[in-house]
């Protein structure tokens, strides 16, 4: 009888212990994204009283979980700063949040060279030891992919030192560090990537199955990869949602590559994603992305055709584009070594457009339009503030051709914020195109540095 009743009584004491328990994004050391409503979730014992309070309120918020253990309520966040705590307390259990930080959280997602890490970047291992970076915290939620919707998640916040860093992403560390450099508060970083992965696979399936060209190019998608699931939304069932509704500022996203099979539907693919995104975390989030580097090894335009796309998706409200066509040293590697200068320009996006920070150049020059002059073209230009220059000599990678639609190398030279193209081939000139293949690397820059992205004048039919 003795040992039942010390059994009876361990059980007890296990289940009071157990009765909070918190999604993984609520952990020590977190971020909470400053001065808003941020919704605070979790799981208790049914119909349980739960109750709230934080160190930066007097207020205690209550709440209950519904006959299925679920419980949700929201805390008003304070200004930019901390250390916090937060304490939830149900039946006998309670459960403080240590060491929480007031601040900017965005998410970084994609595919590999979002997940490429500092210990692996050109740039970022030679840093890694020296950084200690206390008022920047990283999560990193690790591979996992789902059929249906996942809520609890894995993953935990750790401060941003020499320690944590080295595995971390490298593009969103740079980023994160140049926002806390520039605005003085603290940074959260969600890491939610995985190399090879289409968008699709991001994408809630009832949103790419819903649409019958999304449709369509998922089904082109090679189910048998070896390095990465690809139908869609198990990635978003098991590394997204578990992270809904928690309150983020923005997303960066560095991924396409492993679309290029079917490069045509990627803008409404994204388009898609984003919008769900929004709908998903209940917030019109900012959504700043990179532009595929030059890489030789795509099929037919696929590649150069993927980066079209991209400009395109600039269309969609509230996004941004980083250029990288200049940070490239070898076009036969998919991973470009350097990040740093990838991060920091979507950084110098979110600044500026997020931020409202006055005086950085962010925006690559965009074609606009073309005017023949006899038997050459002018191009003309959107997002050129001062101008235009050619780095290394005379401009490269344009071609230009006439109604037979055959395109041969042109000359191209700057004049007063347009280029003037031509070639001795083309007396009747129609059509440009610029860096349109999949390992271009031109030169044509803004005065300020930022590379002009490949496009064309024509609507011509390609390979795909």
């Amino acid at each position: 009888m003795r040992i039942l009743a010390t059994l009876i009584v361990l059980l007890v004491l296990t289940d009071l212990k157990a009765q909070i328990k918190l999604p993984v994004i609520f952990d020590d050391h977190m971020v909470i994204q400053q001065q808003t409503t941020v919704p605070i979730w979790g799981w208790a014992q049914p119909s349980q009283d739960i109750t709230i309070k934080m160190s930066w309120d007097t207020t205690t918020i209550r709440t209950k979980s519904d006959n299925g253990t679920f419980w949700k309520s929201a805390i008003t966040t304070p200004p930019a700063g901390g250390p916090h705590t937060i304490t939830i307390k149900a039946g006998g259990d309670a459960r403080t949040l240590e060491d929480v930080m007031s601040g900017e959280v965005w998410i970084a997602s994609g595919q590999s060279n979002m997940e490429w890490t500092m210990n692996s970047s050109a740039d970022g291992k030679p840093l890694v030891e020296k950084i200690d970076d206390p008022n920047i915290r990283l999560f990193t939620v690790p591979r996992a992919s789902a059929a249906t919707l996942q809520e609890k998640g894995e993953g935990e916040w750790v401060v941003c030192n020499n320690e944590s860093v080295g595995s971390f992403s490298a593009v969103a560390y740079f980023f994160g560090k140049k926002l806390n450099q520039n605005l003085n508060i603290p940074i959260g970083l969600i890491n939610a990537s995985w190399g090879g992965s289409p968008a699709e696979a991001w994408t809630p399936k009832e949103a790419v199955e819903g649409k019958p060209q999304l449709a369509e190019s998922a089904s082109k998608l090679n189910n048998e990869q070896p390095w990465a699931p690809v139908k869609p939304g198990v990635l978003f069932n098991a590394m997204i949602n578990p992270l809904i509704p928690f309150r983020i500022a923005g997303a960066i996203w560095y991924q396409g590559e492993a679309n290029a099979a079917a490069p045509s539907t990627y803008k409404n693919l994204m388009e898609t994603l984003i919008m769900e995104w929004r709908k998903q975390f209940q917030s019109d989030l900012p959504f700043y992305y990179v532009q595929i580097a030059p890489y030789s090894g795509y099929g037919d335009e696929s590649g150069t055709l993927i980066r079209e796309q991209q400009v395109k998706m600039l269309e969609i409200p509230k996004t941004g584009m980083a250029v990288i066509s200049d940070l490239v040293d070898d076009v036969k590697d998919i991973h470009p070594k350097y990040k740093k200068t990838v991060g920091e320009r979507l950084a110098d996006i979110a600044l500026a457009d997020t931020y409202g920070k006055q005086g950085i150049p962010y925006q690559s020059p965009l074609y606009k339009s073309m005017k023949v002059e006899k038997s050459k073209i002018r191009i003309s230009f959107d997002q050129v503030t001062t101008g235009l220059l050619a780095k290394g000599g005379e401009l490269t990678e344009f071609l230009i051709s006439g109604e037979d639609q055959k395109f041969y190398p042109a000359k191209a030279k700057i004049d007063k914020g347009t280029v003037v193209v031509s070639a001795k081939e083309v007396k009747n000139p129609v059509a440009v195109r610029f860096a349109w293949s999949n390992g271009s690397i031109p030169n044509l820059f803004s005065s300020e540095g930022l590379p002009v992205p490949s496009f064309r004048t024509d609507a011509w039919t390609t390979s795909h």
